[in-house]
């Protein structure tokens, strides 16, 4: 059983204004400590082998310029690598509306055997879809992702990550990471009714079973 409160409270978010392609976007931060040495953490998180057990099935050209893609989810290019510390690559989810949006990644050793790690995410989101949704849009899923690497460096897994995203132990844990992406929404400015409402129908998004399952 996983320790939901526990996992909750190991993640730092934040939400901030961004860059991109020279327009202004918004930033979805994740942060958090993995009690793993940095170049294990690096290797799960470059490794197509082992992205696809924690995360998704990747393939691809796995070099500065070459398109991955995600099986069932999002592609795009990989922009830069260095080497254990930084990755940063676009994301890409259906039918381009405008400049891709990036994710990057940085790791830094934080002692012995002790590695922080920072996700960031940068898009241009339409008013309308932010209003609705806020950062939790993006900031749940790849809460969820950082789950499954936890686990994974602790040599473990969900199993069958869909089914367990609508178990109840997965709905209680995209619950209180929706809640806490709304206090961090809030915390960035935005009004507290509106923060609210964004979280309501993000929880609403990752939780709700389809009907006939």
């Amino acid at each position: 059983m996983i320790d939901i409160v526990k996992e909750i409270e190991s993640v730092q978010r934040e939400v901030a204004p961004g860059r991109l392609a020279g327009q202004a976007g918004r930033t979805v931060r994740l942060t958090r400590t993995y009690d793993a040495a940095i170049d294990d953490v690096w290797d799960a998180l470059t490794n197509p082998e082992r992205i696809g057990r924690w995360f998704l099935p990747i393939s691809g050209d796995y070099r500065i310029g070459g398109r991955y893609q995600f099986e069932g989810n999002a592609g795009g290019t990989i922009v830069s690598c260095e080497r254990p510390q930084r990755l940063r690559a676009t994301w890409e989810f259906g039918p381009p509306a405008g400049p891709p949006s990036e994710v990057e990644v940085r790791l830094t050793a934080a002692g012995e055997g002790t590695t922080d790690l920072v996700l960031e995410h940068t898009a241009i989101v339409p008013d309308e879809m932010w209003d609705q949704f806020g950062p939790g849009a993006v900031g749940v899923g790849w809460e969820g992702g950082l789950l499954g690497l936890t686990l994974h460096l602790q040599g473990e897994s969900v199993g069958d990550s869909t089914a367990w995203q609508l178990s109840e132990e997965g709905r209680a844990f995209f619950t209180r990471s929706s809640v806490a992406w709304g206090a961090a929404n809030e915390a960035a400015g935005a009004d507290p009714a509106a923060a609210a409402s964004a979280v309501a129908n993000t929880t609403a998004f990752y939780t709700t079973i389809p009907e006939g399952s």
